[in-house]
């Protein structure tokens, strides 16, 4: 396939080199997306649409649970519940995951009272405005209360960032079939100046009993 250069061109070993950046979009080389910091005014309606879209067309109880998995899905990391259901996983809830819900709340607002309900706009400020990103972490243990006193920390490369809080993690719930007996989870907030939303990195949680949960996280893939 030949390229057309729209500016001058050099050539290299009889290719011509079109001198634009832009012709690397055109042949594959997509930009990068993560986390969002910093979201417009435009950006965060879209994001309250693109939650409130998939539960106006939900029809069934099963449709909107259906819904809400999948929405639970798209900020998670670490383990697939399905496919493993005691791996380490988080869910990040970032502020676009907490725009979409908003969304979402529209939407059953609007089925329930028969007429368009929307989020006041101080509300949709205030998340545009939240310094820090809520991070939820289910694992597994042993123990019913494996998951007290539990610690968190985010590492990117050799750079280690502490939570600017954790919370109290939830008594243990009882599995289904095989493996350890019970599950927890707990949340942790870090603050988004502290970290860098662009690259991947290692959420490392370290246990009472000495125990260590690795969950990798690729914040490239999330928004």
């Amino acid at each position: 396939m030949s390229v057309r250069c729209l500016t001058s061109a050099t050539r290299i070993g009889g290719v011509a080199i079109c001198a634009i950046a832009g012709l690397l979009t055109v042949v594959g080389l997509q930009p990068v997306f993560a986390i969002d910091v910093k979201l417009s005014v435009e950006e965060a309606q879209k994001a309250l649409g693109a939650g409130r879209a998939p539960l106006e067309k939900a029809n069934t109880p099963e449709e909107v649970k259906k819904v809400l998995q999948q929405a639970s899905m798209i900020t998670r990391v670490g383990a697939d519940p399905e496919k493993d259901p005691c791996g380490a996983s988080a869910i990040l809830r970032t502020k676009r995951y907490r725009l979409e819900a908003f969304g979402r709340q529209e939407a059953a607002e609007s089925k329930k009272r028969k007429t368009e309900v929307r989020m006041p706009e101080e509300f949709i400020k205030k998340v545009m405005d939240m310094p820090n990103m809520e991070i939820e972490v289910q694992l597994c243990g042993d123990d019913e209360y494996f998951a007290e006193g539990a610690l968190i920390e985010l590492q990117q490369g050799s750079k280690k960032i502490k939570p600017v809080d954790i919370g109290k993690a939830e008594r243990g719930r009882k599995n289904e079939g095989s493996g350890p007996v019970y599950r927890s989870r707990f949340t942790a907030l870090f603050a988004y100046e502290k970290f860098d939303p662009t690259v991947s990195s290692v959420f490392v949680v370290n246990l009472q009993d000495g125990t260590e949960a690795r969950i990798v996280a690729d914040f490239s893939k999330v928004k």
